[in-house]
């Protein structure tokens, strides 16, 4: 016969049978066997490794303990897991008394085996669940692992803050029941079913105030918000009943304003510990997500101008809706910037307000992951789900999430599961389609009513105490109904505090002096070109600097990128941070910027520009991820969070933006007269007609004039250097701020007519048009164009010799410059015709928006008409030789005799 080890190693199921065999029935085993397993046993009562083992428990249970958490207010959590059971494990029920070794759970050091397996359970498998083992730094591990399982993952509350808990609580049912009695007909996305939410928050702006955290900037969409603006950022009463009643803008603010539950407030508030935390609620649309990337820029921003470097001071928190975090791909977006130092903040502190449904639509039909904070995963953050029908857990989850974000500067995520007792609105009735679930939830007691009764059990807090906390409730919120019907208080406006302050709304004077001094233009020029002595360049760039360093020298010729240089370099040197985001826009798409030079050898880089004296601003050249949206949110977010500083995003190629609309729809476009929110982002898009194809070869200039009106942006065609050198500057250099969107060019990068003299910087300024550079004395045609297509329309003329045809450009299509194109058309008033000619189709490009506005500045006797590309459902031929064809026919046309 074998040794009895040699049989172990050659079959250890055969072995764990009879084992299991001998514990049944000893005596069924063969008498041999039955005195190794007697050994066994006797070993195994002295704290010997058993078929599992205490370490390999404890692991079990942080790693799986989420699984069967007590998590659904609604009772739908399992509660047991297979992986979890004792014979999974390798212990019997006769184990379970056992003495052992608690190690590494950190919340014991001995004692009974089941009651390692009850402290366990209790702090991983109660009302709050923890994933965490994603996470693969030890010491974050281990630092999670000390704050939980000593206190089982209780936060330490004294009975005055858990009846101080239970008083919020009731203050935010209150709110919600108060709004529903006296306007029953008007939405309000309430937060009755996730109370829990307001001490939560209350918790987070407390644990992060002490952790030094001075301002806290939170971006969310509806559910809830009336409810948080009243109670953690402490709007006024009157103030959002006022809304309710229909209160509008103050008199001296233009726009059309927003719907209150958009609405952002900021506010100075005073913590328990007497810390004093700026809080701010970003105003948003209800395309749900939009405004994470504008929380996290706003952030980066404050974190910048505070000299944050530790990004310790200005700390992001984002409130998600479950189904919006699962099926909006700006979440992804979003998270994907999070660890990048070009737009790190530090960490986000993410609430995912867990309705367990998304309007209409149950968890199956959008849950394609197990809980909708999965995609936290790609970014291994730890995770604490918190049951919403226990303030008490949401409060240590947020003091857990706050410290992590504070000590390692990372992503945490809580999902915060609870339950929306009414429909998406207060208007819809969620029975139609989920008739059980909300007859759970009509038969299920409020977050009040169990706080209440277990403080009360507990001998916290009496019947009396909490009719006291209702009658005053009740009293303040009758006297601010009383104070919004009689003084309508209008919307407060935050405009101009801060940062902001010296700056104003836009006036009639859009003007700005724009020149530099020309030795201050050749100074950076010679920076330019002057690298370390142990700097090997690679010879193309180095031979491309040189030769912008000898045009600005000479103040001859100068190109798209020396203009572009020269504009952000005389910034800098006033004291103007500059921030170049975008895909490849270190170098540039087209190769024209090279912000930064790359050393032949070793690869390391230098910033030019960030080395032309002592105490300048710096300039910050960011290549992104492959991203539209998000990116262009988070430097619109960084634009309106400062406006000294001159935000650029470029766009690969314009085509692109369009992945990117809601942003420029709902916060660029509209955000100055919905919330009065300001941004002075500058948006490049490459954009002409080169036979490229549909993708690469239009901005979509026709959708961005569709969206002018009230003078809410800018939106220019420059064709010269010099033009987009003021263009940027004027940026800073006016008392307000607009966004500028710039059909920046392509070929014209390099075309040999496409150049600026020195003087052009040096005097002048941005000009909304160019008169002909070589008018005829008599024209009788007057072509009006915008764009690179007036270079192609002047070399055809000098080839046809063409005499009696003008060519001017407007450069600022909006706001229109009306009185410049006046007086363009009558310095050519000879003329009898004139012509709009565009490369775009004709249903595209600027031909439907100037038509309107050049026909009234036209003589009756003159006729006015189009030239361009005919009407097309895409945007460009695939085809180089169709588009050689069509750009001919439009030159033959405009030139026609």
């Amino acid at each position: 016969m074998l040794p009895f080890d040699e049989i172990a190693r050659a079959n250890p199921e055969y072995v764990d049978a009879l084992y299991r065999e001998y514990l049944r029935d000893p005596t069924a085993v063969d008498e041999r066997w039955a005195l190794v397993f007697a050994g066994f046993d006797l070993a195994l009562r002295d704290g010997a490794r058993a078929g599992g083992s205490v370490a390999e428990l404890v692991h079990a249970y942080r790693e799986l303990g989420h699984l069967v958490a007590d998590l659904d207010p609604l009772g739908g959590s399992p509660r047991e897991h297979p992986l979890l059971r004792l014979s999974e494990l390798g212990f019997t029920e006769r184990d379970l008394d056992r003495v052992v070794d608690w190690a590494p759970f950190k919340g014991g050091a001995r004692g009974p085996l089941r009651e390692l397996i009850a402290a366990l359970r209790e702090t991983y498998c109660g009302t709050l669940g923890v994933e965490y083992l994603s996470v693969a730094d030890k010491g974050r591990r281990d630092w999670l692992q000390e704050r939980m399982e000593p206190r089982r993952n209780h936060p330490d509350l004294s009975a005055d803050e858990r009846r101080a808990m239970l008083e919020r609580l009731v203050i935010a049912e209150m709110f919600e029941q108060f709004l529903q009695a006296r306007y029953p007909g008007q939405k309000r996305f309430s937060l009755e079913g996730g109370e829990a939410l307001v001490p939560l928050l209350d918790a987070l702006v407390e644990e992060t105030a002490r952790l030094e955290v001075a301002e806290v900037v939170l971006g969310m969409a509806h559910r809830g918000r009336l409810n948080v603006l009243a109670h953690v950022l402490e709007k006024p009463y009157e103030m959002i009943f006022a809304e309710f009643e229909g209160a509008p803008l103050p008199d001296d603010i233009l726009g059309d304003g927003d719907v209150k539950y958009h609405l952002g407030y900021s506010k100075d508030r005073q913590t328990r510990a007497g810390a004093e935390v700026h809080l701010s609620l970003t105003s948003n649309p209800s395309h749900l997500e939009s405004v994470n990337p504008v929380v996290e820029g706003i952030v980066r921003a404050k974190q910048a101008y505070r000299e944050d470097r530790d990004r310790r001071r200005v700390a992001p928190v984002l409130l998600h809706g479950d189904a919006a975090f699962m099926g909006q791909g700006i979440v992804y977006e979003t998270l994907a910037l999070s660890p990048l130092p070009a737009f790190t903040t530090g960490g986000t502190i993410h609430v995912i307000v867990n309705n367990q449904i998304g309007f209409t639509t149950s968890p199956e039909e959008y849950l394609f992951t197990r809980y909708p904070s999965d995609p936290a995963q790609v970014l291994r953050a730890p995770v604490f789900h918190v049951n919403a029908d226990d303030p008490e857990a949401a409060v240590q989850a947020a003091r857990l999430a706050a410290g992590y974000r504070q000590t390692f500067r990372a992503d945490v995520f809580i999902d915060f599961v609870c339950y929306r007792r009414h429909g998406h609105n207060e208007l819809d009735d969620p029975t139609l389609t989920q008739p059980v679930m909300y007859e759970q939830i009509r038969n299920h007691p409020s977050v009040v009513e169990r706080y209440t009764k277990r403080l009360v059990e507990a001998g916290v807090v009496d019947e009396a105490q909490l009719a006291e906390m209702r009658q005053a409730r009740r009293a303040a919120l009758e006297a601010a109904l009383a104070t919004a019907r009689k003084e309508m208080p209008r919307q407060q406006v935050f405009a101009f505090g801060g940062v902001w302050r010296g700056l104003g709304w836009a006036g009639e004077d859009w003007s700005a002096d724009t020149r530099v001094p020309a030795d201050r233009l050749r100074g950076l020029g010679a920076v330019l070109a002057r690298l370390p002595a142990d700097f090997t360049p690679n010879p193309r760039v180095k031979k491309l600097l040189d030769d912008r360093h000898a045009r600005i020298a000479r103040g001859e010729a100068l190109d798209w990128g020396a203009a572009e240089s020269l504009a952000y370099g005389s910034l800098l040197l006033e004291g103007t941070p500059v921030r170049v985001s975008g895909q490849d826009t270190v170098r540039g798409t087209f190769g024209h910027r090279h912000a930064a030079i790359f050393d032949a050898k070793d690869g390391r880089p230098w910033v030019p520009l960030n080395h032309v004296q002592d105490g300048q601003a710096l300039l910050e050249a960011v290549n992104s991820p492959l991203s539209e949206e998000a990116v262009l949110g988070f430097e619109y977010g960084m634009s309106s969070g400062d406006p000294r500083r001159l935000m650029v995003w470029e766009a690969q190629f314009g085509d692109f933006v369009n992945s990117a609309q809601v942003i420029i729809d709902q916060f660029i476009a509209s955000g100055e007269s919905k919330w009065q929110r300001m941004s002075g982002l500058v948006l490049l898009l490459p954009h002409g007609y080169e036979g490229q194809g549909s993708e690469h070869s239009s901005a979509r200039l026709e959708r961005f004039l569709q969206l002018c009106a009230d003078r809410n942006i800018q939106v220019i065609v420059p064709t010269t250097p010099a033009q987009i050198f003021h263009a940027l500057r004027r940026q800073i250099h006016r008392r307000f701020r607009k966004p500028l969107v710039v059909m920046s060019p392509k070929s014209l990068l390099r075309h040999p007519q496409a150049v600026s003299p020195l003087t052009e910087l040096t005097d002048g300024g941005f000009r909304l048009t160019l008169d002909d550079p070589s008018p005829p004395s008599a024209a009788r045609r007057l072509v009006i164009c915008a764009g690179k297509i007036f270079y192609a329309l002047d070399a055809a003329r000098r080839e046809k010799q063409r005499d009696d045809v003008a060519l001017v450009r407007i450069e600022q299509l909006y706001p229109f410059p009306t009185h410049e194109v006046r007086a363009l058309v009558q310095r050519h008033a000879s003329a009898r015709e004139v012509c709009w000619v565009q490369e775009e189709p004709a249903n595209q490009g600027a031909w439907w928006f100037v038509r309107p506005l050049l026909s009234p500045l036209l003589r009756p006797d003159v006729r006015f008409s189009y030239i361009g590309r005919v009407e097309a459902a895409g945007v460009a031929t695939g085809s180089y030789q169709i588009h050689q064809a069509e750009e001919q026919a439009i030159l033959e046309q405009a030139l026609e005799r």
